[in-house]
């Protein structure tokens, strides 16, 4: 079945459809929530809400863009709602904005493989990590994030940076280069 047959089933309330739909995503979208949160508990739980959202918004879905970019934005939402609700995001503000650091880690991290990424991005703080997640991985600009957030640009961008710093010490220590 197409997405667009699954949706449409769904919304109905095919369990079965409902089910393909939650397969053929939750492997994706448990990756997006192991970025979010430090384990696998808090991780399957945000995956959950996630799903009932789906579910729940399923007919206000419009059919424009892709419909795994709808679903990884909920995603993404509901694992800041569980941050947010946990009080786990702790963001430190940096009067003149951010340092720009130098290098770049993209060949660093291209090269590792996808548990062995998530484990050093779960060493990153919370409030680091989740930054990092929303401007490297997501693709959000730094205005979004700060909206997301209730923070400020400079502190985004401040969070960004010392996010690849930590990643940069990791790298470093365990001489991943």
């Amino acid at each position: 079945m197409t997405d667009e047959q699954l949706i449409k089933s769904s919304i109905k309330g095919d369990r079965v459809a409902q089910k393909k739909l939650y397969e053929k995503y939750a492997g994706k979208m448990m990756g997006v929530c192991m970025r979010y949160v430090d384990n696998q508990d808090d991780a399957s739980d945000v995956l959950q809400d996630g799903f009932i959202k789906i579910f729940e918004k399923l007919g206000s879905y419009k059919h424009q863009g892709s419909f795994e970019g709808w679903i990884r934005r909920i995603f993404v939402n509901t694992a800041l709602d569980h941050l947010r609700r946990n009080k786990n995001m702790k963001y430190a503000v940096e009067l003149d904005g951010a340092e720009y650091l130098a290098p770049q880690m993209e060949n660093v991290l291209s090269g590792l493989a996808a548990d062995d990424l998530l484990q050093i991005l779960n060493k990153i703080p919370s409030g680091y990590r989740t930054v990092f997640n929303m401007y490297a991985i997501e693709g959000y600009s730094h205005k979004e994030i700060a909206d997301a957030l209730d923070i400020s640009v400079n502190t985004s961008k401040s969070q960004y940076s010392r996010a690849k710093s930590f990643l940069r010490k990791i790298v470093e220590q365990h001489d991943l280069r």
